[in-house]
């Protein structure tokens, strides 16, 4: 991952304590004045630092699941009125990253992008990552109610109730407040190109969240081998 990088090893390693440990993330503004390097460098260093805090499994989540999506996209109340008309054009998700979200209680969160909230989409994304026979947590989106066939489905309907004895989405809940605050607080302005990048870098630090600041840090650098992340691939310019 360090391949070719003229910033010294006693720059990137602050860069990755700071990322794996900064509970709503880092800015590369505040990178780059800690350190002395630019701004883009500062930027170029943490999307390819949270290469290495992705994650992937072949285990599936077991046990009990719970799935929710949600919405990641400016607030139209912060917007100038220009700006407002030209990007919001509807209301709910629309211009929108919508992201699917499973845990695994006890466990870990997976997360992904997602283009649609369509039946097609969610199921083969829950076949895809949850074991057959589990108890799958969801609230009421139709595009969940074939999820029966495979599971122990059960629905909260968020109009009515929030929590029904086991039946909730709070622990997701919980992480779409954790991530959304450091999109909103730390990072300010997310490009939906890079979204996923963002979303690894939460997830790891969530699943990571039962360890202390040293493992976590150890955790994120053995995984930097064979994990090469170019500018041009970054900014998705041709070779």
């Amino acid at each position: 991952m360090l391949e070719d990088s003229p910033i010294p090893l006693e720059k990137w390693l602050p860069t990755l304590w700071l990322i794996v440990n900064c509970k709503n993330g880092v800015s590369s503004y505040e990178v780059a004045r800690a350190l002395g390097v630019t701004q883009k460098s500062a930027w170029f260093m943490l999307h390819r630092l949270r290469l290495a805090m992705q994650t992937g499994s072949f285990m599936k989540a077991s046990g009990e699941v719970e799935v929710d999506e949600t919405f990641i996209g400016g607030k139209s109340r912060n917007m100038h009125k220009e700006v407002r008309s030209r990007k919001i054009t509807g209301t709910g998700g629309k211009n929108k990253a919508a992201v699917l979200g499973i845990l695994q209680r006890g466990g870990e969160v997976r997360t992904t992008v997602i283009g649609n909230r369509k039946k097609k989409t969610l199921d083969a994304i829950v076949k895809s990552n949850v074991q057959a026979g589990s108890a799958v947590y969801t609230d009421t989106l139709p595009s969940y109610n074939d999820l029966d066939t495979d599971y122990e489905h059960k629905m909260v309907d968020h109009a009515i109730e929030y929590v029904n004895g086991r039946v909730h989405t709070n622990g997701l809940e919980n992480f779409w407040s954790l991530l959304k605050r450091g999109l909103k607080g730390t990072y300010v302005a997310v490009a939906p190109f890079h979204l996923f990048r963002y979303l690894d870098e939460q997830t790891f630090r969530y699943n990571e969240r039962k360890t202390d600041d040293i493992s976590r840090f150890r955790a994120a650098l053995s995984r930097i081998l064979n994990r090469r992340l170019t500018y041009n691939q970054l900014i998705g310019a041709s070779v």
